[in-house]
């Protein structure tokens, strides 16, 4: 590659990573709920560790238990943004999601990946609409990294503190 090219490509490479950096794991949520959520996250990452993918992910899609109930459930994505889990939306099961942005633009996938290249688990905010709703909400989602019978992955969960 011409050096002329290469700086300014790993510059911009340079500042995207410090832009994710910067807003994942901001101001981590201090509420009840948030303590909830990060129990439940690491409940089920024990989950996945003791009964391998297959039977934890079908204890998660189950509706109306402490996995899937109300507005939370929980998620989980391979380290490279593709959805394995996402119980109220099956359908976006195997797409990729890693370049997916918030109503602000933030690329969240690529923020809780990059969070959990330096940490074992973390909250990360952006901007989501509520279900049933098309105006974007504060989100919180708290993402912990596991392994899914080998693959390096992450489960998570997220609420909304409003």
């Amino acid at each position: 590659m011409k050096r002329s090219l290469w700086l300014p490509l790993m510059a911009a490479a340079v500042i995207a990573v410090v832009l994710v950096r910067a807003t994942a794991d901001r101001d981590a949520p201090q509420s009840e709920k948030a303590r909830h959520i990060a129990s439940l996250v690491d409940k089920a990452a024990g989950l996945i560790q003791e009964q391998g993918r297959a039977a934890a992910f079908a204890e998660f899609r189950k509706k109306g238990t402490m996995w899937f109930t109300g507005d939370i459930y929980i998620f989980a994505d391979d380290m490279a943004g593709n959805v394995l889990l996402n119980p109220p939306s099956p359908q976006n099961e195997g797409k990729n999601a890693i370049d997916q942005k918030d109503a602000n633009g933030k690329l969240l996938q690529r923020a809780m990946v990059e969070l959990l290249k330096e940490k074992e688990a973390g909250w990360v905010d952006y901007m989501w609409p509520k279900p049933g709703q098309t105006k974007p909400s504060l989100k919180w989602s708290y993402v912990r990294r596991v392994n899914f019978d080998g693959i390096p992955g992450l489960v998570g969960a997220g609420f909304y503190p409003e």
